[in-house]
């Protein structure tokens, strides 16, 4: 299991359009290597997000 971690320096943690794109596709290359992502968490200065938590993964 993993899970993916990056910020923003922008401030705001809200996952964009690329940011949900390239965490499919992350998805999508590890799983057939035994890999699951459990969650991708994107922190900014206005706090964090969480792709499992908005049901985006």
């Amino acid at each position: 299991m993993s899970c993916l971690l990056h910020n923003h320096p922008s401030g705001d943690p809200t996952p964009s359009r690329a940011d949900i794109q390239m965490t499919q596709a992350i998805i999508d290359v590890a799983k057939p290597l035994g890999i699951s992502v459990h969650d991708h968490i994107i922190v900014g200065k206005q706090g964090h997000a969480s792709f499992k938590g908005l049901k985006l993964i």
